[in-house]
């Protein structure tokens, strides 16, 4: 007992672990609901009080010390089975809630069409989508269960692969595009997710391979969102590097058309839980529910 007298404040601690898991004040803030300010604050005085650096501190990352990087996995561990132990002792609402964090394009584009599949098998069940590009927290409070690209390695998570995700050209059929030459005299649209250090299926990795002459892939507006990429596309406003599990629907109506390759590879999706809630009831039910939907055409399980 006299060991957790001598532990830091749980708010130092919390701060500290919110940092480190998005190497970043800013994101840790925004999840805890406070101030970049705080955030350093918080990790500076748990630096003072444990005598160690945390944090190699550059311009936009922070970067775990060795120090920082032990402290961080027991932490995480630590509130997650706190986290688990207080869900357990509560009582049991007579409705449930579920959240599931995916990318804006997933939550759009495939899950909210198949919602009412759920409600029809768990009428009792609440599913509240959180649509975001950032690997929130799966701590039940910010999200329970995510649908992440990635290689499906998450430490403490249960992952479970989806389907492939492919990158190609894509545009409406009333640009009458057949050539690669021919981009040269269209405009070129790009997604850019916030935050995203290595954004997937961008028009630089898909000129590395397709050399066209002449092709300017720096040129053409950005989005922030992918479902706004697609609506650009299917407007006619130019042509788009897509991933096709996400157009599927178009590209079967002949909205939109994918007059070449290459095709750029991706991160697969997966289906990820903490490993400890993956037998909840009201977690396995929505685990359940989006392993059993239809893969979207053209992507792969």
């Amino acid at each position: 007992m006299a060991l957790l007298h001598s532990l830091p404040p749980l708010a130092s601690l919390r701060a500290f672990e919110a940092a480190a898991r998005h190497c970043s004040a800013k994101l840790a803030a925004n999840e805890l609901s406070v101030t970049p300010t705080a955030i350093s604050h918080q990790v500076r005085q748990l630096e003072e009080s444990l005598g160690v650096a945390l944090f190699i501190r550059q311009p936009r990352q922070l970067v775990l010390t060795p120090q920082g990087r032990e402290l961080q996995a027991v932490l995480s561990e630590s509130f997650g089975a706190m986290a688990h132990a207080v869900a357990r002792l509560r009582a049991p609402p007579a409705r449930q809630a579920i959240t599931l964090s995916a990318t804006p394009a997933v939550a759009a584009r495939w899950l909210l069409p198949r919602v009412s599949t759920l409600r029809a098998l768990h009428p009792k069940l609440d599913l509240r989508i959180h649509a975001s590009h950032d690997a929130v927290a799966l701590d039940g409070v910010t999200a329970d269960i995510a649908i992440r690209y990635g290689r499906g390695q998450w430490p403490g998570m249960v992952a479970e692969k989806l389907f492939d995700n492919v990158f190609a050209p894509a545009c409406s059929p009333a640009l009458k595009l057949r050539r690669r030459a021919d981009l040269t005299r269209h405009t070129l649209l790009h997604f850019s997710a916030p935050n995203s250090k290595s954004p997937p299926g961008t028009w630089l990795e898909w000129q590395q391979q397709a050399q066209v002459p002449g092709l300017d892939v720096s040129a053409g507006p950005v989005f922030s969102d992918e479902t706004h990429t697609v609506s650009a596309a299917l407007q006619g406003q130019g042509v788009a590097l897509m991933s096709l599990a996400l157009i599927a629907d178009e590209l079967r109506a002949g909205n939109l058309v994918q007059p070449f390759g290459p095709e750029l590879p991706g991160l697969p999706f997966y289906l990820v839980c903490q490993e400890g809630r993956r037998a909840e009831p009201a977690v396995a039910a929505v685990f359940e529910w989006v392993r059993g939907l239809q893969p979207l055409d053209g992507a792969t399980p």
